[in-house]
């Protein structure tokens, strides 16, 4: 089954811009309840996903840096502890099952590298249930 049926819309997901600040990532986190939240740059290119894992490891890794001061670290300077490569619109969704046990959410780009949208892990979670348990 093509993945369209379950993409949650750009329009309806929170996301951020490289240029964007620790402090900006840490609110819209903690205001949307995100442990992780994709970064797409001024052309709506998708240019990874930062997680609170990545914003923890950037404060207790950088000596000076406390909470107060997170408004002076931008995004693209956060070393990103993973890699969550995109899928193109035209997946299926039996091939995100496998991406989904290791992240929240499955990023979808389309043909141009335009970043469109998200597929949840509870999606593809509860396809694999209802293929398996309502046949």
């Amino acid at each position: 089954m093509n993945i369209a049926f379950f993409l949650t819309p750009k329009k309806d997901v929170a996301y951020i811009s490289p240029d964007s600040t620790m402090r900006q990532a840490l609110e819209k986190m903690e205001y949307h309840r995100y442990t992780a939240i994709p970064i797409i740059d001024d052309n709506g290119k998708y240019i990874g996903t930062i997680t609170e894992g990545d914003l923890l490891w950037k404060l207790k890794n950088t000596p000076e840096l406390s909470f107060k001061n997170t408004s002076k670290i931008l995004l693209k300077d956060v070393p990103r502890h993973m890699n969550n490569k995109p899928v193109s619109i035209n997946a299926n969704i039996e091939d995100l099952i496998s991406i989904a046990v290791r992240q929240n959410f499955v990023p979808v780009v389309d043909d141009q590298q335009i970043f469109i949208g998200i597929i949840k892990r509870s999606e593809i979670i509860d396809y694999c249930y209802k293929f398996l348990f309502n046949k």
